[in-house]
């Protein structure tokens, strides 16, 4: 097999840039003795995963660039150490950065990384008042996939049906769509730079 310096390289490149995140976590002291190379792996999963909290194994995976048996040793080493804690979402496991994320912040996470409910919960937020029709038109899906999505939503606590469609705890999806909007895809960095039009203060 031919070798490609040039992947190689990208590579590191990639894995430098989420460690030095990484490094400010509990990891550093964990890591320390460990060799460089490994160090280094396991500090740029802890730190993609504190950036990109909620992301599956697969994308940890592709997105540092790193074989599957590599990222499974370290994510064990990750969990095994406290640095990181998991969650299952139907069929993916998610990480997190341990002890920062309430259960409810955490399954909100997980969805704001799926494409279709991240945009019905970025559009209700963005106009409460929003029907099935308004978000499958916005998101330019069919109105059974908002349906199907909407009961998912309202099963895991992050929807309300009774009476339309309204999100539980505004605030805190708000929240977490600001902060990691960057990770998030256009729709949420866009509604993010918007966001003090959507938070009302009632002193």
């Amino acid at each position: 097999m031919v070798e490609r310096p040039d992947v190689d390289e990208n590579k590191r490149t990639t894995l430098r840039r989420f460690a030095v995140l990484g490094a400010a976590t509990p990891l550093a002291s964990f890591g320390a003795s460990a060799e460089s190379g490994e160090s280094e792996a396991r500090d740029a999963i802890a730190g993609y995963v504190a950036t990109t909290p909620g992301a599956h194994f697969s994308k940890v995976r592709d997105d540092l660039k790193l074989g599957t048996g590599e990222a499974q040793h370290h994510l064990r080493q990750l969990l095994d150490a406290d640095v990181v804690e998991s969650r299952r979402d139907g069929d993916y496991r998610r990480f997190y950065p341990a002890e920062q994320f309430s259960a409810f912040e955490q399954v909100a996470l997980g969805y704001l990384r799926r494409d279709t409910p991240r945009g019905m919960l970025v559009e209700l937020l963005r106009d409460p008042d929003a029907t099935g029709s308004d978000l499958a038109d916005a998101l330019d899906v069919s109105r059974p996939t908002v349906s199907k999505y909407a009961a998912n939503l309202e099963e895991v606590g992050l929807l309300d049906r009774e009476d339309g469609y309204a999100v539980r705890k505004p605030e805190t999806v708000i929240t977490l769509v600001v902060r990691y909007a960057d990770s998030l895809g256009e729709r949420a960095a866009t509604f993010a730079a918007e966001a003090d039009d959507f938070i009302s203060f009632d002193p």
